[in-house]
């Protein structure tokens, strides 16, 4: 029995160690989640970049894996879904489809990067597209 116990504790011991770390809301600096419902504002420079805010002062930046034209439509609208959770981390987290109108044909548009901005970088977001 003292066997089966030993095993059983490496065993812990040994997926605790190699478990990866989730990123949890309020983790600090490098945390890049946020609730679906904190999403405020997006703007897009182009057809394979989108700008977003999140509540008033943290801002991203989607990459697309493809081009998506429909976000430079003057009645585009973005249109998030979740599937489970509604926190989002990283570019998977995205369900993302753009309307030209609320009676239009929805585009998919594949997120394949999400980098939270630094201040820096927020500041050199070209002219008119800071959401």
């Amino acid at each position: 029995m003292a066997q089966y116990r030993l095993l059983i504790a490496v065993l812990v011991a040994s997926l605790a160690a190699g478990a990866p770390a989730f990123a949890q809301p309020g983790n600090g600096p490098q945390d890049q989640c946020f609730r679906i419902e904190q999403f405020q504002s997006w703007r897009a420079p182009d057809d394979k970049t989108v700008y977003i805010r999140v509540l008033f002062d943290k801002y991203y930046r989607l990459d697309l894996a493809g081009t998506c034209p429909a976000l430079k439509m003057p009645d585009a609208h973005l249109i998030t879904h979740t599937h489970g959770p509604d926190t989002v981390c990283s570019a998977i987290d995205w369900d993302l489809l753009v309307s030209e109108g609320p009676s239009r044909f929805s585009e998919p548009c594949i997120v394949k990067a999400m980098t939270m901005l630094a201040p820096a970088e927020i500041a050199a977001i070209p002219k008119g597209f800071k959401p």
